[in-house]
């Protein structure tokens, strides 16, 4: 089983949402609404027996992935395919030197000190890391039930649906692995 999650709310998406306009901010941290999405979240996939958490690079991720991490009791994977498709400000990372100081007890080894893709990061170029995620995930087709928290961009090209800040999609592993189902 995975399951899927986006991230909870960042700084930059409680301006984006109500202005639809770029507030400029680069690798947002979550509000206070997004501790709390991110609390429940961890409440659900206690639900579903997680055994593994997965995420991305960036802070609203990371930050995401501590609240679980503490309440299940996991330990964070940095997984970078998962990271999100350049595109706004907020998608401008943070260097791999610098998240090393932040998050000590995290394990950045064989991330790039620039990490997080171009201006606007092509189709093709995501679609190739969904399929290089796809693989990954299924060179260990038994592996332990995973959480993966992402972000709307990666999860919209890997899944085929849209997510709300801290939604999340269970999928049987095997379904992804079968048919790369785009509809997963």
């Amino acid at each position: 089983m995975i399951v899927f999650l986006r991230h909870a709310q960042s700084a930059w998406n409680a301006v984006f949402s109500r202005s639809r306009v770029d507030p400029g901010l680069p690798d947002p941290p979550l509000t206070g609404e997004g501790r709390r999405q991110a609390e429940e979240a961890a409440r659900r996939l206690a639900d579903h027996g997680v055994e593994r958490l997965l995420a991305s690079p960036y802070r609203r991720t990371l930050e995401t992935a501590a609240i679980i991490a503490g309440r299940l009791g996991l330990r964070i994977e940095i997984e970078p395919l998962v990271r999100e498709r350049c595109a706004f400000s907020c998608d401008i990372g943070t260097p791999a030197s610098e998240l090393r100081r932040a998050w000590p007890g995290l394990d950045f080894d064989g991330l790039p000190e620039i990490w997080w893709g171009g201006l606007i990061e092509s189709d093709r170029s995501v679609a190739a890391r969904c399929d290089a995620f796809r693989r990954k995930l299924a060179a260990e087709p038994d592996g332990p039930r995973t959480a993966v928290v992402s972000h709307w961009g990666f999860l919209l090209a890997f899944t085929g649906r849209r997510f709300d800040n801290g939604s999340l999609l269970v999928v049987e592993r095997q379904r992804i692995l079968e048919d790369g189902d785009q509809d997963a």
